[in-house]
Formats: structure tokens, sequence, C-alpha cells
């Protein structure tokens, strides 16, 4: 039993691109971002465990540079 093929109901123009994303495709990678950057700056929350002092030491650097 054959599919049915789905049609356009209005033909394409030439130089118009259709694009539709549901919601959730926007929404989720801004909600990462977001909670990615309030880690990035306090990173008191974060509860990493002790690393190497030059990796904090770059990282509180940057913190400062971004609070400015």
């Amino acid at each position: 039993m054959p599919a049915p093929a789905h049609t356009r109901s209005h033909p394409a123009t030439p130089g118009s691109v259709d694009i539709r994303l549901p919601w959730w495709a926007l929404a989720l990678p801004a909600l990462a971002f977001v909670a990615l950057l309030i880690l990035i700056l306090n990173p008191a929350d974060a509860q990493a465990a002790g690393g190497d002092p030059a990796v904090t030491h770059l990282f509180e650097r940057a913190q400062q540079l971004v609070s400015r």
C-alpha cells in the first residue's frame, strides 16, 4: 500500500525559505546557555572537585574580566 504524498497548499516562490521550528527548538538551547552562564558567573554554587590550580586561576581571571 503506497503512502499518500504530501503536497504544499501554496507553491513556493523562488528565493524564499520556509523553515518552521517548534518552540522548544529555541527554548532548550537558550535555557542551557543561561544555566551554564549562571554557573560560570557564580562558581561558588558549582561543587566541582578540586582541580589544577592553573585552571582555577584561569576561571577566576575570566570571571573578573566578565564582571567588569
